[in-house]
């Protein structure tokens, strides 16, 4: 009998529907002939990477008058690290080493000059920028100076809503209400939601500034000097806040900083930032307690000058 007569597939549907042959052992034979065959998975196996970053390196023209350019300047020179899902990885520095080149190369505000920015795997500087704009959605950049960073003609949940405005995410009434979800995340309280950021506290405006960042639910957060310039106290709350954020939203953070202090209590790796390279990469007690390269030692000496009870 040939299928082609159509004599084979009645026969066949009228074995199948008279429960001469089982529809479930069907299915089981053709699940073992995809394993046996290499077939695709059912469920695909996350990477543990979320970030990765290959080569990377940012030069900028400087000008000599007004017709002639000198030599490039290096700003990062063949950056390579990754960073696991979940984690939090800090990029330590002195001013100038280049930290907040890396920021906004990696939030996609600005293009390196070479190299490689792989997230989710996919490599975001391959993509046309049409391509790459759903991906700065996923990936939200947190400054230090959240006086300069929020716009001073917006309330605080005016700011909160921009973000879900740009993205075309929901009506009115739905961005509001995500936006107040957000402030209670980072523990705003309801009566700061018309509040201009001179009306609120150093504390209060870092709260909006992260309540911005988490309002479109990212996965990566790049945190430049968030915690700087904060009384004590204030540090310590937004480094729980940051911590239990981590724990509920399995947020993945590179956190930059020039301070040592605080990096033992946010993350799980450190790697040592020095002129625009990369030189060292170890776990934050290692840092304080078998530091390799001479500027890691540098860095750790000019902290305990500065305070020498840590």
């Amino acid at each position: 009998m040939r299928a082609e007569d159509g004599r084979m597939p009645r026969a066949f549907a009228r074995d199948v529907r008279h429960g001469r042959i089982e529809t479930r052992a069907l299915f089981q034979v053709s699940q073992q002939l995809r394993s046996t065959m290499g077939g695709q998975p059912e469920r695909a196996v996350a990477r543990r990477e979320l970030v990765e970053v290959k080569d990377l390196s940012k030069s900028f023209e400087r000008r000599r008058g007004i017709w002639r350019l000198g030599a490039p300047v290096s700003a990062l020179r063949n950056v390579n690290f990754s960073v696991e899902r979940g984690t939090t990885l800090a990029l330590v520095g002195e001013s100038g080493s280049g930290k907040s080149t890396l920021a906004r190369c990696l939030a996609l505000v600005e293009r390196p000059t070479v190299g490689e920015f792989w997230f989710d795997g996919r490599n975001l500087l391959a993509l046309r920028r049409s391509e790459a704009f759903p991906y700065r959605r996923r990936i939200q950049l947190v400054f230090q100076d959240t006086a300069g960073a929020l716009s001073p003609y917006l309330t605080a949940i005016g700011t909160i809503e921009e973000p879900l405005l740009i993205a075309g995410r929901g009506d009115a009434r739905a961005r509001r209400v995500r936006a107040l979800e957000a402030m209670d995340e980072v523990g705003l309280p309801a009566g700061c939601a018309e509040r201009r950021p001179l009306e609120l506290s150093g504390g209060q405006r870092q709260r909006v500034a992260l309540a911005r960042a988490l309002v479109l639910q990212p996965e990566f957060l790049i945190l430049d000097e968030a915690l700087t310039g904060l009384d004590l106290s204030i540090q310590a709350q937004i480094l729980n806040l940051l911590n239990r954020l981590q724990g509920d939203h399995a947020l993945t953070y590179l956190y930059i900083t020039h301070d040592l202090s605080l990096v033992s209590h946010i993350a799980d790796d450190v790697a040592v930032l020095w002129r625009g390279e990369i030189v060292e990469r170890l776990r934050p007690r290692e840092l304080f307690s078998n530091p390799r390269h001479p500027h890691t030692q540098g860095l750790l000496a000019s902290r305990l000058l500065l305070d020498p009870a840590s």
